[in-house]
């Protein structure tokens, strides 16, 4: 019992403690300390407290320091948690218009472009909440069906049973299409002021382009302490794990 109630104390003085700095990285902010207030807000994340909000605020501290890299990575992380929010998306355009890299957008084609656009509409989690809603008035048209006496109404009730269990279907099949999207997905920001890309993850190979701060990567695989990335356009290649910050 006394070993539940110290973690349960301690609990509580961690949350006060992350509120305490995150209202004072708040108070900070506002008094134009944006280094004390990236500070602060630091301190809570050491606390393994994390929100969008604290993303956010510490990406818009590191902008006003006029730190690339940090800010974009701190919207990025703040998007994970909060991938709806217009403000957060806003400001990260904002502070990638400060990168030197301009990476081309190669858009997919064909069923695969189809898919992810009709998928990507929604978080997996909002599909999820939607398949479980399609479920519940899937229920409701059972039950309609099962105790109507009218002939018209029960037609009417297992055509709603067969539009709903559809909906059910296509939902939790978007949720499972976006979470292994997520999840498959390593983004990743260069915080290095040059980062040299090889085409072998070895500096003896041959350098294919060189990155700069700020510029979003993704990985795909990790030998050593070398990562192999793909920009944007499908350039891909290798760099030193210590160049980039994965996002998740």
């Amino acid at each position: 019992m006394k070993n539940y109630l110290s973690l349960l104390l301690l609990f509580i003085s961690q949350l006060f403690f992350a509120q305490s700095n995150f209202d004072k990285g708040n108070d900070l902010y506002q008094k134009g300390k944006y280094k004390e207030a990236a500070a602060a807000y630091e301190s809570v994340l050491k606390g393994n407290q994390q929100s969008a909000e604290l993303y956010y605020n510490l990406g818009n501290c590191y902008y006003k320091l006029n730190q690339v890299a940090p800010a974009i990575y701190n919207y990025e992380k703040a998007l994970v948690l909060n991938p709806d929010d217009a403000d957060i998306t806003n400001n990260l355009k904002f502070a990638q218009k400060k990168t030197i890299d301009e990476i081309k957008v190669v858009p997919k084609v064909g069923f695969a472009k189809m898919l992810r656009d009709f998928t990507g509409i929604y978080h997996f989690n909002t599909w999820a909440w939607m398949g479980v809603s399609f479920a519940f008035f899937f229920l409701l048209c059972f039950l309609g069906y099962y105790f109507s006496q009218l002939t018209l109404t029960k037609r009417a009730f297992f055509y709603g049973m067969f539009v709903f269990l559809l909906c059910v279907v296509v939902s939790v099949a978007a949720a499972l299409f976006e979470k292994s999207h997520f999840d498959n997905e390593k983004p990743a920001i260069i915080f290095a002021d040059i980062a040299e890309v090889y085409s072998e993850p070895q500096k003896a190979s041959t350098t294919t382009l060189v990155l700069h701060e700020g510029t979003k990567v993704y990985v795909l695989e990790t030998v050593s302490n070398w990562k192999k990335i793909q920009l944007t356009d499908g350039t891909e290649g290798w760099l030193q794990s210590n160049n980039i910050k994965e996002v998740k």
